[in-house]
């Protein structure tokens, strides 16, 4: 049986992503959010409106500018996480998800730096990362296809798509209604595999997602 858990990143967006809440809503589907900061500020009230019809919304830090693994300044991590983590206030989930930010969807020693790593650990928080990325950002009309292939090419699949106006999610009724059409079952749930770090303690090899000299 083929599982697939939904994820968007980078929002909440004042149009989008109420779009993609009614979809998710006829589907009777759960889903997590990882909010940015820096949107989250001043569009609170959507990330409420999706904590109030039971999805989880996640941490994607404040900015999203820099992966980081790549910052070297002391400090900038950090507070990448947790400036976000304070905006969230009571929509955090008691697992305290966190997505770091792969630059193009792509699983590598860019995703943390020891500072990083450390302020998860000690803060508890749970790491979230990704097994199907469609590049729907890139492909707004032809990441439907990529997907369904990427989803069932595995068992679990835990697929990142952004609640962005690009005009992707537009299309993301024909996907789950295909998806259900080919025997895939949704569920919020993450895979396993996907969750290197849970509650602050380390389940998962993580050496290949930390650049150890920064």
């Amino acid at each position: 049986m083929t599982t697939i858990t939904l994820s968007f990143d980078n929002g909440p967006d004042p149009d989008v992503t109420p779009q993609v809440l009614d979809t998710l809503r006829r589907h009777g589907i759960g889903a997590t959010f990882f909010v940015l900061g820096d949107k989250l500020r001043d569009r609170r009230h959507i990330a409420e409106r999706a904590h109030a019809e039971g999805h989880w919304i996640g941490n994607h830090t404040y900015n999203h500018l820099v992966p980081l693994g790549l910052s070297e300044e002391r400090g900038v991590a950090s507070d990448e996480i947790a400036r976000t983590q304070v905006l969230m206030g009571n929509l955090v989930h008691e697992r305290k998800f966190f997505r770091p930010f792969g630059g193009g969807g792509v699983l590598d020693n860019r995703l943390l730096n020891r500072e990083a790593l450390s302020f998860l650990i000690d803060g508890g928080y749970t790491c979230i990362l990704w097994n199907a990325v469609p590049e729907d950002w890139a492909r707004p009309d032809e990441w439907v296809e990529r997907a369904l292939g990427q989803c069932f090419a595995q068992d679990e699949s835990l697929l990142v798509l952004h609640d962005l106006s690009t005009g992707a999610m537009q299309h993301l009724d024909r996907f789950i209604t295909t998806a259900r059409d080919r025997g895939a079952v949704f569920r919020q749930e993450f895979p396993a595999d996907c969750v290197p770090i849970d509650r602050g303690r380390l389940v998962r090899p993580i050496d290949s997602y930390l650049n150890q000299a920064a």
